[in-house]
């Protein structure tokens, strides 16, 4: 799969997903730090690259529908740390394989994964 980390995330989570097969960036790696969450998303949809973020705003539905994503995974863990971050990223590696990413929102707490599928369009 791919995926797109954003400034929140520590670069080792990339690192890290890159190590098991995926292909990963950092918002680092493309100069587009600092970009606004629209940017990011525009980005992220355009090279079909699922994101990883702490940004609770896009667990918001309205403004960034799954179904137009490759996969929205937003991050709410109580310690920011690195270790924690690749433990928990460690714990998602088997359901990259089980569960489909594309067109749905991954909320990733500390112990849990909540999935919601994008709405289907509607005639």
């Amino acid at each position: 799969m791919r995926f797109r980390t954003d400034e929140n995330v520590h670069p080792d989570v990339a690192a890290l997903l890159c190590r098991h097969g995926h292909d990963a960036v950092t918002v680092w790696d493309q100069q587009a730090a600092g970009a606004s969450d629209v940017e990011l998303a525009q980005l992220c949809q355009t090279e079909e690259r699922a994101f990883v973020t702490r940004d609770l705003g896009f667990a918001d539905i309205r403004q960034y529908p799954p179904q137009a994503f490759p996969g929205l995974v937003v991050l709410r863990l109580r310690s920011q740390s690195r270790a924690h971050l690749l433990a928990v990223t460690e714990r998602l590696l088997p359901l990259l394989g089980a569960e489909p990413l594309p067109g749905r929102l991954w909320i990733v707490g500390d112990h849990d994964v909540r999935v919601r599928p994008g709405e289907k369009p509607r005639d």
